[in-house]
């Protein structure tokens, strides 16, 4: 786990950098637009201007929020949250949606008492025209540099903030729209720009919060990325079948559950071994903080082994009351519990059936303590030794 967090700390730290830049440079431009927009809507009488100078003071403090949330969200995991942070990030991106939606709809009903009380719409100075034109080049590029920035990283909040900054460009152009209405003697349109750009707040608010809030929900990866997963998954060797693979989402990244199918014949440490590797492949997947590997000798999903197949203990205590008979011992004991029953596997010293194979044939009933246990097979093998070395060597089996 320590190389999946190494891993992430290094791409943390580069996400902070990153919108650190790109919100601060957000933080200036938002600044001088949200005054000139205020103070010139005012004087030249442009409500529409003045709720997108409004939606760009929002856009200041989702700015600080980007902030707060990227720093407490690099912090290392601990006792209290073993995951790490990430979702700090995702409990911004619900609060800014929330706080456009307010937003919105404040821009909504103030544009409402508006077109309520047409009469008393005063004529607007195209000096508004020029500001909102303004205001639709900067933050038509400002969403173009935050975007670039924040697909390289890979920050979900930082794409959102990207995007918020778009819907601030297409906010400016409707306010052109109108306040170019207004010049040519509609004043009608100037309170409908304004009533278009709260809807427009409001409904990205919407996207924001409910993505949001589905991520706190534990979302799992797309189809497609669970799909990269599982494949990476099965090309590792030893490998047989992945079932149970489940995912859900820890801010930007992703946790990664899967039963993987192995030889139920093999040895835990190798089975071990084939888990840790198939983790080892899919934490390559920049998606992925962590994953938990479970190793299964059969599809878990579909059968299980017998509940009432004696324990390793009782096996024990059975077969050595059964070897003592013959004066034998048995070297190691293999239990296979499978679905289709239970398999015994017995190793004897090198020399142990050497000397006595003639009375273990005549006096060891393996097939009765087979019935006994409820086991499907007994094998008995014994342990040859080649130049001071053991190898496990199959020398009898008696089922």
């Amino acid at each position: 786990m320590s190389q999946s967090f190494d891993s992430f700390h290094a791409d943390t730290a580069e996400k902070q950098a990153v919108a650190r830049k790109t919100t601060f440079v957000s933080i200036v431009l938002n600044l001088v637009l949200t005054t000139l927009q205020i103070i010139i809507g005012v004087i030249a009488h442009s409500q529409a201007l003045i709720a997108d100078g409004v939606h760009s003071l929002a856009d200041l403090v989702s700015d600080f929020i980007v902030l707060v949330a990227n720093k407490a969200s690099g912090a290392k995991p601990d006792a209290d949250h073993n995951y790490g942070h990430n979702r700090y990030e995702t409990v911004a991106s619900l609060f800014l949606g929330g706080l456009l939606i307010a937003v919105g709809v404040g821009m909504l009903w103030r544009a409402g008492q508006r077109l309520a009380h047409l009469d008393d719409i005063p004529a607007v100075h195209v000096s508004a025209l020029a500001v909102a034109i303004l205001v639709l080049v900067s933050k038509e590029g400002l969403f173009r540099y935050m975007l670039r920035e924040a697909q390289r990283v890979r920050s979900a909040l930082l794409i959102a903030n990207a995007w918020h900054a778009r819907s601030d460009a297409a906010s400016s152009l409707v306010v052109a729209i109108g306040i170019v209405g207004s010049l040519a003697g509609v004043r009608l349109l100037d309170p409908i720009a304004a009533a278009i750009v709260g809807f427009m707040v409001a409904r990205m608010g919407w996207t924001f919060g409910w993505d949001a809030l589905q991520d706190l929900s534990d979302r799992a990866l797309d189809e497609d990325a669970t799909a990269d997963v599982r494949k990476l998954l099965m090309s590792t060797p030893g490998v047989r079948d992945v079932h149970e693979l489940r995912t859900r989402k820890m801010g930007d990244l992703a946790l990664v559950d899967a039963h993987i199918l192995v030889d139920p014949l093999i040895s835990v440490s190798e089975g071990h071994y084939i888990a840790e590797s198939a983790r080892s492949r899919v934490l390559t997947d920049k998606r992925v903080l962590d994953a938990l590997i479970h190793v299964d000798p059969e599809n878990d999903a579909v059968r299980h082994p017998a509940a009432n197949l004696p324990p390793r203990e009782v096996v024990i205590e059975a077969l050595d009351a059964e070897l003592a008979k013959c004066g034998l011992r048995a070297a190691s004991l293999n239990l296979h519990y499978l679905s289709s029953g239970l398999d015994i596997e017995v190793t004897f010293a090198a020399d142990a059936l050497a000397e006595h194979d003639a009375e273990l044939a005549s006096r060891l009933d393996l097939t009765d303590l087979a019935a006994r246990l409820g086991a499907r097979k007994i094998t008995v093998q014994r342990l040859l030794e080649t130049s001071g070395r053991s190898s496990d060597q199959k020398a009898a089996r008696i089922s």
